[in-house]
């Protein structure tokens, strides 16, 4: 952390889905010396898809939406690739990142407000990107591949997903998330909204840029569905057991076991997989994914100022969760961030052989 210049870590370590070892580093709020804890609350970027996913499967479940359905079936306004003006996107295409709709730079990333809330409500957002009046419309805002044809990770299809759960349920993400998820779990400190948190046990955010580290607005955004969740990692450490135990934590279940299995199911395979896509290095389930050439699974997430994974070896026997509340570029990420979290897998790796040779 002091090589890398990180300001502030949380972290948790879980073997045979039971937490072996948690415990925060160094500071939440640099300048006040106020401790990163591992109640410290943070946003997870793209970690909330895996939230949207879940919401998704429980809409699946209660029978209101397919997985394998036109998504224009159930939005208010039609979605159509220009390319391909014929061909169906499906959910399913958009939870694994090959629906052939794309995220637009810098626009995308001009979108976030550090001032206060969304400039823009996440439907008339979504409307204005996608649809041919629209004032964000672009052709860029699509890629020339067929849907299902091609793979690129993209946030604004996750979006869209999150805003057609919202319509199927007629419930806004934060509810669902508040009465299917952070409740029964008791996940404390949680929320899809600043308004929903304490802004006083968030951490501050950092950028490091050079040898140099200076604080950033916290931000918001209108397409909090592939992005807005704020937690701490004890209460994460709740909902990654649940999914790794298909589906329940303690007795509390949040989707049913089939829901989790199919969430969780790699989607592609050899003989119907995206053409860019090598499977040794990369598949994919339903906002659910591997990483680091397929040695991990789960889900990370990276913004401004943060960067957070939730990631579990692929027999789901240990995985590691962790934060950081300062953003860097690639290089040093790849060296300390990443760093970080292959001393803790391994050190889950030495507890779970140390459990199996006395027999646990």
């Amino acid at each position: 952390m002091n090589e890398g210049g990180i300001v502030g870590i949380g972290a948790a370590i879980i073997v045979n889905k039971k937490v072996v070892w948690s415990k925060g580093f160094s500071y939440a709020d640099k300048e006040n010396k106020k401790p990163f804890t591992t109640d410290t609350i943070m946003n997870i970027g793209s970690i909330a898809k895996n939230f949207t996913g879940v919401c998704l499967m429980k809409a699946v479940e209660e029978k209101k939406l397919s997985l394998d359905e036109d998504i224009n079936k159930y939005l208010p306004f039609k979605v159509i690739n220009p390319y391909f003006p014929d061909e169906k996107i499906t959910l399913r295409h958009l939870a694994t990142h090959s629906s052939s709709l794309a995220d637009r730079y810098p626009f995308y990333e001009d979108s976030y407000n550090y001032e206060g809330t969304p400039n823009e409500d996440l439907g008339s957002f979504l409307k204005n990107y996608f649809t041919a009046k629209g004032k964000y419309y672009a052709k860029e805002n699509f890629l020339n591949h067929k849907p299902g044809a091609y793979y690129q990770y993209s946030n604004m299809p996750a979006s869209l997903a999150g805003y057609i759960v919202e319509i199927a349920t007629g419930k806004k993400l934060q509810e669902l998330g508040k009465r299917n998820i952070f409740k029964p779990l008791k996940m404390d400190r949680t929320g899809w909204d600043l308004s929903d948190i304490n802004l006083a046990d968030n951490t501050k955010l950092y950028e490091k840029k050079g040898d140099a580290v200076s604080s950033i607005p916290l931000y918001t955004f209108p397409t909090y569905p592939d992005g807005g969740v704020r937690t701490t990692v004890s209460s994460l450490v709740k909902y990654f057991i649940a999914l790794l135990n298909e589906g329940e934590y303690r007795g509390i279940r949040i989707l049913k076991k089939e829901s989790v299995r199919e969430m969780q199911k790699f989607q592609f395979t050899e003989t119907k997989k995206p053409a860019n896509v090598n499977l040794a290095k990369l598949n994919s389930g339903i906002f659910w994914a591997t990483k680091q050439s397929a040695t991990r699974v789960g889900h990370a997430g990276t913004d401004p100022g943060i960067k957070a994974e939730m990631l579990s070896d692929l027999n789901k026997e240990v995985a590691v969760i962790l934060f950081t509340n300062t953003g860097m570029n690639e290089k040093d990420l790849i060296k300390y961030h990443f760093g970080i979290l292959d001393e803790l897998h391994k050190y889950g790796v030495k507890v779970r052989a140390a459990q199996s040779a006395r027999g646990r």
